[in-house]
């Protein structure tokens, strides 16, 4: 029953990867900060222990694709990595949720009445809303930035999209991708606790 409830484990982060890869525009993103965060005094990182997409006790080409790609984006940002003292501790972790959408449609269509008048059938234009109950699986990739000395977490972002089914090659760039997505709205670099406008 364990292994059982492992492996579900392992397959709903699997999903959740999968964030509107197919589409252009990208999952939607959103952000939170701590105001009292100051992110001057952060200049290394590290990721937290144990995960929390990790928590079945082993990890995966999915959480490894991850770290990859949160290494790059706080590299890219000049933190350094140090996984024994780090000023940042990087988590992340995956959920999926079944919705149900209803919305109204508007619609048209002709009913045909037989007029003893003009003695013929007459088309009349008909118009109604036709109710549409639209139902998918969402998933949000979720990854917060923890300030290590004190177990605060300071900044968190969310990567939310439709979940659809993919090849691993493809999970693996849609997770790639949600990071990226994340990271675009995270406005801080090494050392600094100035802002910059983050990319919209």
């Amino acid at each position: 029953m364990k292994h059982r409830n492992r492996i579900a484990r392992f397959l709903s982060a699997a999903f959740v990867l999968v964030l509107l890869s197919a589409c252009a525009t990208g999952p939607r993103v959103r952000t939170d900060v701590d105001p009292a965060a100051d992110f001057s005094r952060y200049r290394t990182y590290g990721f937290y222990q144990p995960l929390a997409m990790e928590e079945s006790g082993y990890t995966s080409y999915l959480t490894d694709q991850i770290k990859a790609s949160v290494r790059r984006e706080m590299d890219k940002r000049g933190y350094v990595f140090d996984a024994q003292s780090p000023g940042l501790r990087v988590n992340f972790q995956g959920v999926v949720r079944e919705k149900t959408e209803v919305y109204s449609m508007p619609r048209t269509d002709v009913h045909y009445f037989y007029s003893f008048r003009a003695r013929r059938y007459v088309g009349v234009p008909i118009w109604y809303d036709q109710t549409e109950v639209d139902q998918y699986t969402e998933g949000t990739l979720t990854v917060d930035l923890v300030d290590a000395a004190r177990n605060h977490l300071v900044w968190t972002g969310d990567a939310i999209g439709r979940v659809t089914q993919k090849t691993p090659q493809q999970r693996a760039t849609a997770a790639d991708a949600s990071v990226a997505a994340i990271f675009a709205k995270f406005p801080y670099t090494a050392g600094s606790g100035m802002p910059v406008a983050p990319a919209r």
